[in-house]
């Protein structure tokens, strides 16, 4: 069942909901994912290559602002952000055939 960490009593609970959270953020990295694929597939239309360097900017910022905003360090999170958009590009250039 879901709980907030405060309604947490034992260890059991606090794994089963950190395992639950795991779960729900992997089926958002999951649609996430998929519109890098159609990203590039628009890209691919409007000869946009796979690194756009203001987007990435962009992105990494929202990254770090928006944890912050939650109260988390939004150095890790723009990182960790990095990491993502790393992969993101790869595969988009891999899909338009660029080097």
């Amino acid at each position: 069942m879901a709980k907030t960490a405060a309604d947490c009593t034992t260890m059991a609970d606090i794994r089963e909901n950190i395992d639950r959270v795991d779960r729900a953020l992997m089926a958002l990295f999951a649609e996430r994912w998929s519109f890098i694929g159609r990203a590039a597939e628009i890209k691919a239309g409007l000869d946009i290559p796979a690194d756009v360097p203001e987007r990435v900017r962009e992105v990494r910022d929202n990254a770090h602002r928006n944890a912050e905003v939650l109260g988390l360090d939004g150095a890790f999170y723009e990182e960790i952000w990095a990491r993502l958009i790393d992969r993101a590009i790869a595969h988009e250039k891999a899909l338009l055939g660029e080097k």
